[in-house]
């Protein structure tokens, strides 16, 4: 069956349903980040080394980046309620076993749970807003969710390192399942997949491995993983795990002063997550330049801090924080791509697609940066030092490397696809869902349903076909 949306749908009630939906995601980014905190507490409570504690957040975001393509095509054909609510109980359950057990081997099955329940909350969110919103509209809900999602990270900072000094760490993580439970019950009871009684299991007569190779064949989704890939772990791992313990331990900071500018970055994504999104608006043959300019001054600030004589001062710290915050909204850029070139019954296979590739960028700089910190750590030592941190940051600039120039391989790939290479990134291909009266994957507006029926998709050894101009 056909997911077109009623003519109309309540304003009131879809901001409702997104403002459940993000709340949970709100929710598991708290719990994805609760980690990035109490990684010293965890090294002494676990009793383990800084390798052996990355292993914590690589179980984590492991299976969270192996989960997202199974999640995707899951999420095609159940629906966003399902996955929002089995996510959200499997977090609750990772957080009970991680405040209660004491083994190494059960806090890393823990955070498994978490992980596993993390990967079908943010996607899940996104295709409710493809749902719920007109296309028009999408950009900017896209980055708002990302953004106004970093909240999260907030709550798992301060207030938990405070909760954490208070109450102690059973009683702090039994607190965050708590509350989480609260928001799920609130999900349960909001959530529907699609205004009116319309449904949105539209891939159950389609093959799984159809939708996805559908999705992987667009150059357009591999444009998404790239940029998703080279924008993301930089800010990710340093929020995530490695930044609080630099900050505590390589730039001698007090915890609490440390949990601040892990605010700071948070906080900044409120401000630079619109402005990212405006500018994908305003500029949409230009995003990826954006991307490139948000890493190229990454890059460049990072240089500056690790090549800094000594422990770098504290307005250069601030300014670090301030353009890590762009690294999460350039990673949505890649979301965006989604967007434009693929059809809403295809969105949750092509954005598990781009999700997995910040996410695997994380995981191999986290494992990366604990073996150097154990290599570069002077013997008898326990604490790293500040040339040991260096050392193992600068690996940043190779996956960086790679990145880019994975970005302008599929770029030229998806221009040459369409007009050639001054054409536009935002063309949307016009794929029917489900026959006649579907709609385009850029949204339902009117704008958009006029032009149902012509095709944008111009395939080698095929005639051209009428094609729609943007």
């Amino acid at each position: 069956m056909s997911p077109t949306a009623p003519p109309s749908v309540p304003r009131r009630q879809a901001i409702l349903v997104w403002g459940v939906a993000l709340s949970a995601y709100v929710a598991s980014v708290f719990h994805r980040s609760s980690l990035g905190v109490t990684g010293v507490e965890a090294t002494q409570r676990f009793e383990i080394s800084a390798a052996t504690l990355a292993t914590l957040t690589v179980a984590q975001l492991g299976v969270y980046a192996l989960m997202q393509v199974p999640v995707g095509m899951l999420l095609d054909r159940y629906g966003s309620r399902r996955l929002l609510v089995t996510g959200g109980a499997l977090m609750i359950a990772g957080q009970l076993g991680f405040a209660l057990v004491t083994d190494v081997r059960l806090a890393v099955a823990a955070r498994i749970l978490v992980g596993l329940g993390d990967a079908m909350t943010f996607i899940s969110v996104l295709r409710i807003v493809a749902y719920w919103f007109p296309g028009r509209r999408n950009p900017l809900l896209v980055q708002l969710t990302g953004t106004l999602g970093q909240l999260g990270a907030v709550f798992g900072a301060v207030p938990l390192v405070l909760l954490l000094e208070h109450t102690g760490w059973t009683t702090a993580f039994l607190t965050v399942a708590g509350v989480s439970s609260a928001i799920l019950l609130v999900v349960v009871a909001t959530i529907r997949d699609s205004p009116g009684r319309v449904a949105v299991t539209v891939a159950a007569t389609t093959p799984p491995g159809g939708l996805l190779a559908a999705a992987w064949a667009q150059p357009g989704t591999r444009l998404g993983l790239w940029t998703h890939f080279v924008c993301q772990f930089s800010g990710s791992v340093f929020a995530l795990l490695w930044g609080f313990p630099f900050l505590v331990q390589g730039q001698g900071l007090t915890p609490t002063a440390a949990a601040t500018l892990l605010t700071v970055l948070t906080l900044g994504m409120l401000v630079t997550g619109p402005a990212v999104a405006y500018l994908c608006g305003r500029f949409p043959r230009h995003r990826s330049v954006l991307v490139f300019a948000i890493v190229g001054l990454t890059a460049a600030t990072w240089a500056v801090v690790l090549a800094w004589p000594g422990r770098a001062p504290g307005w250069l710290l601030v300014v670090l924080a301030l353009v890590l915050a762009f690294n999460g909204p350039g990673s949505l850029i890649g979301f965006d791509f989604v967007r434009t070139f693929n059809p809403v019954n295809r969105i949750g296979s092509a954005t598990g697609i781009v999700n997995v590739g910040g996410f695997v960028a994380a995981i191999i700089l986290v494992l990366a940066v604990g073996v150097v910190l154990d290599l570069a750590t002077p013997a008898g030592q326990n604490v790293p030092d500040l040339d040991a941190y260096r050392w193992a940051f600068a690996l940043q600039y190779v996956l960086w490397a790679v990145g880019v120039v994975q970005v302008l391989r599929w770029r030229n790939a998806a221009r040459r696809r369409y007009d050639g290479p001054q054409a536009s990134l935002d063309r949307p291909e016009a794929v029917l869902v489900g026959g006649g009266g579907g709609r385009f994957a850029s949204g339902n507006d009117r704008r958009h349903r006029r032009f149902s029926g012509v095709a944008a998709v111009r395939r080698r050894g095929a005639s051209a076909r009428r094609r729609r101009k943007v």
